[in-house]
């Protein structure tokens, strides 16, 4: 039987306090009394890695070298105390997408300051990768190379050497993964783009001292500018798909044409806020490029006054509203649907959601503007049309709801140009889209172009032939869309994101955690989140973190758009032989809804909608 316990950390990486006395020891020349005081923090923690430098090594070094030695330093050691560990950081790295083996692990017996450009660290039976050539030879005002997003995509493996980018620097932080505090695999995430989402989420790094050890790292500039968007555009009117965004190399790409990718499961529950960068993307049809200066809202239809409003008028005319809501789409998890029966549609696992603070002006006080009554008999529905359209058939993406939601003062429907205090990306639908917060994804027309009253439902495809959910005998041959209503309000979730599947775990500190989430359509916040080790056998309540900024209190009727992040530890596998264990996750929300324990009752032919249980297997080590 498997015992579930209180919530308790996990113990910090044994690494880390020997690269922390590492850097801290090369000033022991003339810095003995810090010395002594860390190698007592360091026996407090039994740590055994000691390192000396020569006096001839102290006095070749200038004064900044030395500061910020003692900076690194003293960052890794406060990160040791402070900040949380992931289990097994080590060992996920094998299991990332696209991921390769990592080179043999450094010493951290002894740390040098890095050289202007450091040398490759590769097996010793491979050659070492040639160095990228930057773009076109171009060089920054310092006389830097100037490289571009898919020349540092190209470096994400110990022996191309580990490439990130800061705002418009380019890293080669190759020598630096084995020192960074919060593990393994949460670096090599960022590896061949930008960290700045993994800094927006994990807090411990907005500090000067942090971006101080990044900077000695720095090999070059990062190509961008109005060029190179001139540049996208032209090569857009050839190929649809020709000038799509740069996207975050952490994702895991379930589609390139249309490009969807899906947010890593560790990184979900690191923080209630999900960056931009890193927000999953789901897109029908190639992303359409609109100019935000010349951008019109066409607001017309049955019952209303027609409108045009251009993104500033929307911002100036219209009291400015935000919403703390989670977008998740219908195909979350639908890789389990397929484990049971294959079904059509994107293989997502538990990433295709997200949630942000969304700003813009609510959809009623826009259609109230235009006289739109909801006494109107003629009008049932409020349908949305995109930018984006097929480049085959020219249908444009469409969806609708009904025009009580749409109206109503409590459902917070937005017409949102602001995603986490930030303008929409082009991936996210720039200059504006709709927002509806507890209802499913496909709702949320990204790239507004026009909004309709209706009598009717949205002729759309997505509305009227997809996201739908049938009976489980019901075949594509049988199948009768007009059957069933569209998907508005999905039901509640939940998934586990930490350990992530296959993971190998170690009990040797007696214990392992879980994070995860929990989220009801509707608005129906979540009471509780019941989680098993032992495969449903025993259970126990795991603890809900904080609401996000924004959202109301746990288990809220309505309102609560965003979803709940809990975690929960484990206690020693007492009496069991097995080799692994399995993890399991439910959650309740506010109106008592429970997830059903198995898929097979729920499967249908798109694949929608699975809220069953999330099981994840794990390795238990000896």
């Amino acid at each position: 039987m498997v015992r579930l316990q209180g919530v308790v950390r996990l113990g910090q990486p044994r690494w880390l306090l020997p690269a922390a006395s590492a850097a801290l020891n090369e000033t022991a020349g003339q810095m003995e009394l810090l010395r002594s005081c860390y190698t007592a923090t360091a026996r407090n923690y039994q740590t055994s890695a000691k390192s000396e430098a020569s006096a001839s090594a102290w006095s070749s070094w200038p004064q900044q070298r030395v500061i910020q030695l003692l900076g690194a330093g003293a960052t890794l050691l406060a990160a040791a105390m402070l900040s949380p560990a992931p289990a097994t950081a080590k060992k996920e790295i094998a299991i990332l997408p696209g991921s390769k083996p990592p080179a043999p692990a450094m010493s951290t017996s002894k740390i040098h300051p890095p050289a202007e450009k450091p040398q490759p660290v590769v097996p010793a039976e491979e050659p070492a990768a040639p160095a990228a050539s930057p773009s076109k030879d171009l060089r920054d005002d310092k006389g830097r190379p100037i490289y571009t997003r898919e020349e540092v995509a190209k470096h994400k493996t110990p022996r191309d050497r580990i490439w990130v980018t800061y705002k418009e620097g380019v890293y080669d932080i190759t020598e630096f993964v084995e020192m960074h505090p919060g593990g393994l695999s949460k670096i090599m995430l960022a590896a061949g783009g930008s960290v700045e989402p993994f800094w927006a989420l994990y807090q411990q790094h907005r500090k000067p001292e942090v971006l101080g050890i990044l900077e000695p790292y720095r090999i070059g500039t990062l190509e961008g500018g109005a060029a190179a968007a001139a540049s996208a555009a032209a090569a857009a009117a050839v190929d649809p798909y020709a000038s799509d965004p740069a996207r975050h190399p952490s994702f895991i790409p379930r589609s390139e044409r249309p490009y969807n990718g899906e947010t890593p499961g560790t990184l979900l529950a690191a923080s209630p806020i999900t960056p931009n960068e890193i927000f999953f993307v789901r897109n029908h049809l190639p992303v359409p490029h609109v100019d935000a200066a010349s951008y019109k809202l066409k607001v017309e239809g049955e019952g209303i006054r027609s409108l045009e409003l251009s993104l500033e008028e929307l911002k100036s005319r219209f009291r400015k509203h935000t919403v703390t809501a989670t977008i998740q789409c219908s195909g979350n998890r639908r890789n389990e649907m397929s484990l049971v029966r294959h079904v059509k549609g994107l293989s997502w696992d538990q990433g295709a959601i997200g949630t942000a603070v969304w700003g813009g002006v609510r959809l009623r006080d826009v259609l109230k503007v235009g006289r739109l009554s909801e006494d109107d008999m003629h009008v049932r529905h409020i349908q949305f049309e995109g930018y984006d359209k097929d480049p085959a058939s020219e249908e444009i993406y469409g969806a609708s709801i009904p025009l009580h939601k749409a109206l109503s003062l409590y459902d917070d429907v937005l017409l949102a140009y602001e995603m986490n205090g930030q303008p929409l990306s082009a991936d996210h639908g720039a200059p504006l889209r709709v927002v509806v917060p507890g209802v499913t994804g496909a709702r949320s027309v990204k790239w507004l172009r026009r909004i309709v009253p209706s009598s009717s439902e949205s002729p759309s495809h997505w509305q009227q032939r997809d996201y739908k959910a049938f009976n489980p005998s019901v075949d594509w041959d049988s199948v009768e869309w007009g059957s069933a209503p569209a998907l508005q309000e999905p039901p509640v979730t939940s998934a586990i994101c930490e350990p992530a599947p296959g993971t190998s775990v170690s009990l040797a500190d007696g214990e392992i955690t879980l994070r995860g989430y929990a989220w009801s359509g509707g608005g129906r916040g979540i009471i509780r989140v019941d989680v098993s080790a032992d495969g449903g056998k025993s259970w126990t309540a795991a603890k809900l973190l904080p609401p996000a900024p924004g959202a109301p209190p746990h288990g809220s009727y309505s309102g609560a758009w965003a979803w709940t992040l809990w975690e929960v530890s484990s206690a020693a596998a007492e009496g069991t032989s097995s080799p692994t264990l399995e993890l399991v996750c439910k959650a309740v929300d506010s109106s008592y809804n429970n997830q059903p324990d198995s898929i097979g009752p729920i499967w249908n032919l798109r694949g929608i909608v699975n809220n069953a249980w999330h099981r994840v297997n794990v390795k238990l080590e000896s």
